[in-house]
């Protein structure tokens, strides 16, 4: 009978170390990144950037699939958040998708049910097609305040950040557009170019190609400094609107987040995943080229920045009559 239980011990003893070992060698397979919004936007592109030299840390591939839809981009939120947090299954998000609880009635989850990678964002620009007679931000803002409604707006989805710069825009300039939302930036701006919106708001590193290639004509960034890109200085929209500094800059934070329910030792083996290919010259390279300001930030630091971003483009969107759930009932403080 003892020597029985001394057997029984012995294998449950090898058990759990055979399991505590399978813990350690995460990740043993390979790892699916679900990008919320549609492939070519800033979103997709930094994750494939970020996952490639990942995945050469963790030595298994990383697959990087779009799945879009709904209003903050709350179909690949949910896609994500339904498979098991054991971290081979990532959400590619940026700060659009902290507006997600109060955009979406049947999804009361706020941001700290994730843990974020913040690779780093790019400032919104406003940008016409070359073919259009404004060539500065006051003769648009002009337009739309003598005819409103008439000038149609193209940016990613209800919610995004594109969006709600647009909104601050509006309000600060007390212009009107007549806003079109898409699944995200890629199909904006080629709405933009094919004449189906007159003006795109989305990221200079978004229209960066597009911008070179002349099939963008830039306005104005949505940012107190001026930027230069393409042997061109891009005026800062306040230089013309001072009013505008009452309601922006919002920033983007665009990177990929895991289940915060996840074991602490995959978000660890993730975290210094990360750190070492923030620090890789392929990165530092596309934010150069690409016009973004890289952050790194990973763990509590940024948890608090999307968190902060959540309460300000929460609360903007209730206030504005957009929203579908009052930002107070789900917990998030008002800014």
């Amino acid at each position: 009978m003892k020597k029985a239980l001394v057997i029984l011990l012995t294998m449950a003893l090898v058990t759990a170390t055979l399991f505590a070992a399978g813990e350690q060698e995460y990740p043993s397979r390979d790892i699916r990144t679900i990008v919320v919004w549609g492939a070519g936007g800033g979103t997709d592109t930094c994750n494939r950037v970020i996952m490639g030299e990942m995945a050469n840390v963790l030595g298994v591939p990383i697959t990087v699939d779009n799945v879009t839809g709904g209003s903050a981009g709350s179909v690949g939120m949910a896609a994500g958040y339904k498979e098991a947090a054991d971290g081979y299954t990532l959400v590619g998000a940026s700060e659009s998708n902290t507006t997600t609880a109060v955009m979406v009635e049947d999804w009361d989850n706020t941001v700290d049910v994730w843990d974020w990678f913040i690779v780093g964002g790019s400032p919104d620009v406003v940008s016409v097609t070359p073919d259009l007679p404004y060539q500065n931000i006051a003769e648009l803002v002009d337009a739309a305040k003598a005819n409103p409604g008439s000038i149609k707006a193209g940016a990613s989805g209800n919610g995004s950040i594109h969006h709600i710069n647009l909104l601050a825009f509006e309000k600060g300039s007390g212009a009107d557009f007549e806003f079109i939302p898409y699944d995200g930036s890629a199909p904006s701006q080629n709405a933009a170019m094919t004449g189906e919106v007159q003006l795109v708001v989305t990221s200079v590193a978004e229209q960066a190609e597009l911008i070179r290639a002349g099939r963008l004509r830039p306005l104005a960034v949505l940012v107190p400094d001026s930027f230069f890109i393409a042997g061109q200085t891009i005026p800062s929209a306040f230089d013309s609107i001072p009013s505008l500094a009452e309601v922006l800059p919002i920033q983007q934070a665009i990177g990929f987040a895991i289940r915060a329910d996840a074991p602490a030792g995959v978000k660890d083996v993730l975290g210094e995943a990360f750190e070492e290919a923030m620090a890789t010259d392929v990165l530092k390279d596309f934010g150069e080229e690409r016009f973004y300001v890289l952050s790194g930030a990973w763990g509590d630091e940024a948890n608090a920045i999307m968190a902060g971003l959540e309460s300000s483009m929460s609360w903007a969107l209730w206030e504005q009559g957009i929203a579908v759930d009052d930002p107070a009932s789900l917990g998030i403080p008002r800014p």
